[in-house]
């Protein structure tokens, strides 16, 4: 944690560049000043408050000369909320950043690209369609607070709206806080979970005691009076239970390709609805698939990629390691009249991976790994005769982990890579990257 420091008095520079923490880098008298809050070639005023390996982390008081990137945050908790880190980036030039972080490391592990794909982003605000909200009542503000954690601390921030979270909820906070208020379970109410579909919107109450008759009241009143599907968790995913019975499902689209996917209120879904759509559409063109190709999906999921292929090829297999999400994909494909699409359940996650696909032939191979990649697999992908690849990554220390092995040791080569700003203001990077292999 370092050392605090106690009546240090301001300094004054200038940011020369921004770690990958966002944080600004600057340099007085020799000694290096970390700087939140801040971009490139402003002169600021800080304030020392902590020393830890060396370097001093200081709080900006004020900007002297401000970035032309510099942008005024709509989000009055910006600071102290650690939703976001980025809002007082443009967003052009946070996509920018966040690009420039990827080049990074792929120069710095030695892996060549022979073409920059075009960044893909959406809108920067109501964007986040899934999210985990903290529930804390506070005694000392009166009230309850629902929202994100601060800024390096376990505290529940005291927000009344949020940003960039997908209509409705974004509008809730104080809905929420007054309803969890009136509850007796209110100390025992530590999360809500908010899932949204183009039709409705999923929240899913933890509750650690059980609700009285009154509460179950106040949570029914609320559902119908916000028109927001309400759901009680008391344990695991699998005490997720609706509070009213024949609720409809949670579903989005994919326009493009004609698609209409359900999926429930605890089901992994990609958080930027129109990232998604765009994500989709340059996966498949890369892939270059037609009738004749035979196409992998590993960790398939709902079959978020699986049924947008299955439209270009003639025959796709879905893998991945929940029978829960499989079941759903394979609802998914029905729905949709995709009869060349397959799903089967594999562990991809193990040392030992399994799975029928390891048997079989393919033209073309994608990838959507989880933040910790895709590693177990990849020994397995020359045998399956694949000659294009596209990986998808939310992890690009993952991704350009794999990217080496893929290139230095499978016979591979980086042909196109870009970023996706699926979580604007944050300092999540998206990776699409395209591998062939001759």
């Amino acid at each position: 944690m370092g050392r605090t420091l106690r009546n240090k008095p301001p300094v004054k520079g200038t940011i020369d560049s921004l770690r990958d923490d966002a944080r600004g880098r600057m340099e007085v008298d020799e000694q290096d000043y970390l700087v939140a809050d801040t971009l490139p070639g402003e002169m600021i005023t800080a304030e020392p408050f902590r020393k830890n390996r060396g370097k001093i982390e200081a709080r900006v008081l004020s900007v002297e000369q401000a970035s032309a990137d510099r942008v005024e945050p709509r989000c009055e908790a910006f600071g102290i909320c650690g939703g976001c880190r980025l809002q007082h980036m443009a967003p052009a030039a946070q996509v920018a950043w966040k690009q420039s972080l990827l080049l990074k490391d792929l120069a710095e592990k030695g892996v060549a690209y022979n073409r920059l794909l075009a960044p893909i982003n959406s809108s920067p605000w109501g964007y986040r369609r899934r999210s985990r909200l903290g529930v804390k009542d506070v005694p000392g503000k009166g009230r309850v607070l629902v929202g994100f954690r601060e800024r390096g601390k376990p505290y529940i921030s005291d927000c009344r709206r949020c940003e960039i979270l997908a209509p409705p909820t974004g509008d809730l906070f104080e809905v929420l806080s007054d309803l969890v208020g009136s509850l007796t379970i209110k100390a025992a109410l530590p999360q809500v979970e908010v899932a949204t579909g183009e039709n409705t919107t999923a929240m899913i109450f933890r509750v650690l005691e059980a609700p009285t008759s009154a509460d179950l009241m106040a949570l029914e009143k609320f559902s119908s009076s916000q028109n927001v599907q309400v759901f009680l968790q008391t344990g695991g995913l699998d005490t997720v239970t609706p509070l009213k019975a024949d609720q409809p499902e949670l579903m989005y689209t994919l326009p493009d390709f004609d698609l209409e996917m359900v999926f429930q209120p605890m089901d992994f879904v990609q958080v930027n609805a129109q990232v998604n759509r765009l994500m989709i559409a340059q996966a498949i063109d890369l892939l270059e698939c037609d009738q004749d190709s035979k196409v992998l999906d590993l960790f398939c999921g709902l079959g978020n990629f699986s049924l947008a292929v299955g439209r270009k090829a003639g025959h796709v297999v879905g893998v991945d390691s929940d029978p829960g999400l499989l079941e759903r994909a394979g609802v998914n494909a029905s729905r949709n009249g995709l009869d060349n699409v397959s799903f089967e359940q594999g562990d991809l996650y193990q040392e030992t991976v399994t799975g029928n696909w390891l048997g079989q032939k393919f033209d073309r191979v994608l990838l959507d790994p989880p933040r910790a990649g895709a590693a177990q697999v990849l020994e397995h992908l020359p045998s399956l005769g694949a000659n294009r690849l596209v990986y998808v990554s939310c992890g690009p220390d993952t991704f350009v982990r794999d990217a080496a092995v893929l290139t230095g040791q499978l016979g591979f080569r980086l042909e196109a890579v870009g970023v996706m700003d699926m979580f604007p203001h944050t300092l999540h990077v998206e990776t699409m990257g395209l591998f062939v292999r001759d």
